[in-house]
């Protein structure tokens, strides 16, 4: 009998440890979710609404529920299993899995954007093609389809399809098909809005971007954006980048920016427009790689955000944009910036000034302002549509993305970053800044790099930042104090050696130098030791900020 008891006494005492440790775990999971969730710190953004008209806020309603469809399209492109993922998440009745959803709703997914992709949820690798190819699709395969098969080439590297597995064969679907439900009701919600849209260049943009979504022909619809002019609601609806494809960067994700127009603030900006052609002879190449022939009316508009979907909502939120990306418009008509300035304002307070108080060094500290960031930004974003576009290699027609295929998205951004500084200075030189505005440019940038980096320096703006860190500590453009754990920018020396990665980028773009841009990102978007320590001294601070937008809490 005494033996049964002390049997009995030793089950429940495993029992009651077992308890105890799967309590202690489920504690664990829930505090390290929520750790995830607090990286992003919620934020309202707001507009004013008092400037839009009856019509216009009927036209902002429908967009943005054409906005929601754009969220779901984007969700399956990410992943194939993500909408049953999602489903099992929002059925369960275990807290954890409520916070998890939540973090998969800001990662559209079960793949950490903050952590190289790696799975918070389940443990499935993310496919490098997202959910653009067969998951089992492998490069090689890819190649070897279109060298055996070239009349395919063309469907199966455009940014309007799918690839799809059909018996042995590889087949390109094209989005129009493939997300055809989706797609008809945004086209509808589009037609409806154009509807009750009073500017004419607005219904035409509405009317030929709903047409897209059926035919999978964007280009008319994108020169139709380009002319918007007298419109108050800013609005871009579609596939746009291609950061997502990790394979090749060549398949474009759904994304929309719905904003109003800040009117006193773009009209100030409106005079950067003429020196286009001046930046683009600024460039440190050789002029046969200038690119002159890209349409200069490059149009700039300062916004205020109503509401973003799909592609650019996923993880850290977009400062700007600078669209479209189809080469054929920009040769026509240049390329539209768009600040968005409720979302600078909201990371500067935010996020750059937190870290740069912990970065900066306190003498150079005064220069982290506002101007110095958001003027920054302005001219990453005109920056993109400098330099190498349509380039020759080897006698051969081609362009700067398919090239340098899947490193094009981290090139693209270092270089508009690094553009953005040089070109700001020939500002300078041209006196629409005062000289004294210089030291604002360089030393909110070197704080701007750790709000960057810390996205991941696999994520393209992540990456594009790391390089030029790194380039610039190897250099002596900045540098770090062991001692005190802080940095300074060398002014004597930051020019020169920003202008010689300018130059080496720059030239891996116009020819087409595929190997020389992995080289580059093996080398230098890397964590250093420096950037290492600056890093761990910034996790008790939000990594960016988690939207909440005024129109989602809005009662009609």
């Amino acid at each position: 009998m005494r033996r049964y008891i002390q049997s009995l006494f030793v089950i429940i005492i495993s029992l009651t440890f077992f308890i105890k440790c799967g309590e202690d775990k489920k504690d664990e999971a829930h505090d390290m979710m929520q750790e995830k969730i607090d990286q992003f710190v919620k934020t309202e953004l707001k507009y004013d609404e008092s400037l839009l008209d009856e019509n216009q806020k009927i036209v902002v309603r429908k967009l943005f529920e054409a906005g929601k469809i754009m969220d779901e399209l984007f969700l399956e492109q990410v992943y194939s299993k993500n909408n049953e993922i999602k489903s099992v998440l929002q059925n369960s009745t275990d807290p954890n899995d409520k916070l998890t959803l939540e973090y998969f709703n800001i990662m559209f997914g079960p793949f950490d954007r903050l952590d190289h992709d790696k799975p918070f949820y389940g443990t499935e690798s993310k496919p490098l093609g997202a959910n653009f190819y067969p998951a089992d699709m492998t490069k090689e395969e890819f190649a070897e389809w279109i060298k055996n098969h070239p009349e395919d080439e063309a469907a199966f590297t455009s940014e309007f399809t799918v690839i799809r597995r059909d018996g042995d064969k590889l087949v390109a679907v094209p989005y129009s098909e493939f997300y055809k439900d989706k797609l008809e009701k945004a086209s509808t919600l589009l037609k409806e809005a154009a509807a009750h849209a009073d500017n004419p260049s607005l219904k035409k943009y509405l009317e030929s971007r709903a047409d897209a979504f059926a035919s999978n022909d964007y280009y008319q619809s994108d020169m139709d954006w380009m002319d918007l002019k007298d419109h108050d609601i800013e609005v871009i609806v579609g596939p746009y980048e291609v950061y997502e494809d990790a394979m090749f960067n060549y398949k474009a994700s759904f994304e929309m920016f719905l904003t109003i127009l800040d009117p006193v603030e773009s009209v100030k900006l409106k005079q950067f427009a003429s020196y286009l052609n001046d930046m683009e002879k600024n460039l440190p190449i050789p002029d046969e790689h200038k690119n002159f022939n890209r349409g200069s009316e490059s149009p700039i508009a300062v916004v205020n955000q109503i509401f973003s979907a799909g592609d650019t909502k996923a993880g850290v939120q977009t400062l700007a944009f600078n669209l479209p990306n189809d080469e054929r418009v920009r040769a026509a008509k240049g390329s539209k910036k768009v600040m968005i300035k409720n979302m600078h304002e909201a990371k500067f307070e935010k996020l750059l000034k937190p870290i740069s108080e912990i970065v900066v060094d306190p003498e150079q500290l005064k220069y982290v302002t506002f101007d110095g960031f958001f003027n920054h930004t302005l001219m990453h974003e005109m920056s993109h549509g400098i330099g190498p576009g349509f380039i020759k290699v080897n006698g051969r027609d081609t362009e700067v993305k398919k090239e340098l295929k899947e490193t094009y998205s981290k090139i693209e951004e270092c270089k508009a970053d690094i553009l953005g500084m040089l070109e700001n200075i020939l500002m300078i030189q041209k006196g629409v800044y005062e000289k004294s505005f210089e030291n604002e440019l360089w030393v909110t940038f070197l704080g701007g790099v750790f709000r960057s980096v810390r996205f991941g320096i696999n994520e393209a703006h992540g990456g594009g930042t790391a390089i030029i860190y790194n380039f610039m500590i190897e250099n002596g453009g900045y540098e770090y104090n062991e001692g005190t754990q802080k940095l300074k920018v060398n002014f004597d020396k930051v020019y020169n050696v920003l202008e010689d990665l300018a130059h080496k980028l720059l030239m891996i773009q116009a020819t087409g130098d595929y190997e020389g841009a992995k080289k580059l990102i093996a080398d230098y978007a890397v964590q250093s030791p420096s950037m290492t320590i600056l890093v761990e001294k910034l996790k008790t601070l939000p990594v960016d900020i988690n939207p909440v937008f005024q129109i989602e809490t809005h009662k009609d």
